[in-house]
């Protein structure tokens, strides 16, 4: 059952969390948080997203604030340094932020830059990590075949992780991960995942040795934890630049899965200037326990008026989608 809007806008608050660095295009996460019976939850699809795929992350916060959610299996949950798109002088400060994370991923193919640029990038953070680091490159599908083969081919003396999706679409995937199988670099699917409307298309047509799942992009944790069940591969759970609140739903999807191989991307609130609460790593992981937010700081992180009122009119678009359903 879906709540009535009026139960939503009564608790509804809008946030800018400054960041670090520019980040997808942004230098401020805008997202929109409410209260349920539960806890605290967050509906924060990034702006350009139609209300069609809006709708679904509004679900997930719904079911997160109104039901209650799987029993843990930890306490705490392992996770990575994330690495924007930045000069390979500005590494060492950027991991600095992730206390004592051991694995670091590494965002590269950023338009506008180079395969050069990314190398040195990559290059920086096997230098400040040493042999024992690990690292995974996300290139949010935005290569090419060819491309992706010969970056993988460039990048591979860093001894990666995996690829984090190459390119954009399955047949791509499943094509280069014939291509570089013989590499031993395991290639992982995230918009293939979160941005399908067949989630497990990837692991069907073989195109992915693992998939990276985020709770809000797909309806929340029990839908999250259905689709890795059918899915039989190993998962990265990560985050959509979320603040505190949609960490702590990260968190507990991660908290409630069998088996977890891999450091989760669930310590981005080390990118903000501002959280609404405290989620940063700390000695390589986070508190899988649900957070609320401060009330100061819900106040100081108040979006401007004008945000506000567009995250409001959007909430009533998708809450209207999720009633016709």
């Amino acid at each position: 059952m879906i709540p009535a809007l009026e139960d939503l806008l009564s608790t509804a608050r809008v946030v800018s969390l400054p960041m670090t660095t520019r980040f997808r295009g942004v230098d401020a996460r805008e997202a929109l948080l409410f209260e349920g019976p539960e806890g605290w939850a967050e509906f924060s699809p990034f702006v350009e997203y139609d209300d069609a795929e809006a709708a679904t992350w509004l679900a997930a916060a719904v079911d997160f604030a109104w039901h209650p959610q799987p029993a843990p299996l930890r306490d705490r949950i392992p996770v990575n340094a994330t690495v924007p798109a930045v000069d390979a002088a500005r590494v060492p400060e950027v991991l600095s932020r992730f206390a004592g994370c051991r694995t670091a991923k590494v965002k590269v193919a950023e338009p506008g830059q180079s395969l050069a640029d990314d190398i040195a990038r990559v290059r920086a953070v096997r230098e400040a990590m040493g042999a024992e680091g690990r690292i995974r490159v996300d290139a949010n599908g935005l290569w090419n075949i060819d491309e992706a083969e010969h970056a993988v081919h460039a990048l591979a003396e860093f001894d990666l992780e995996y690829v984090e999706q190459p390119c954009a679409s399955v047949d791509e995937l499943a094509d280069l991960r014939r291509r570089v199988k013989y590499m031993g670099i395991p290639i992982a699917a995230d918009e293939s995942v979160r941005k399908s409307s067949d989630p497990l298309a990837v692991a069907r047509a073989g195109a992915a040795d693992l998939l990276v799942v985020k709770a809000q992009p797909l309806g929340g944790v029990t839908h999250a934890l259905q689709i890795v069940t059918a899915a039989g591969l190993p998962v990265v759970v990560s985050s959509a630049l979320d603040t505190a609140i949609g960490l702590s739903q990260g968190a507990t999807l991660a908290a409630a899965l069998p088996e977890l191989d891999y450091d989760c991307g669930l310590g981005t609130s080390a990118l903000f200037r501002e959280d609404v609460a405290d989620m940063r790593p700390s000695n390589g992981s986070i508190d899988a326990s649900r957070v609320a937010p401060d009330a100061a700081a819900l106040t100081r992180l108040a979006a401007a008026d004008d945000r506000r009122e567009w995250w409001l009119e959007r909430l009533r678009r998708c809450h209207a989608l999720l009633t016709l359903t």
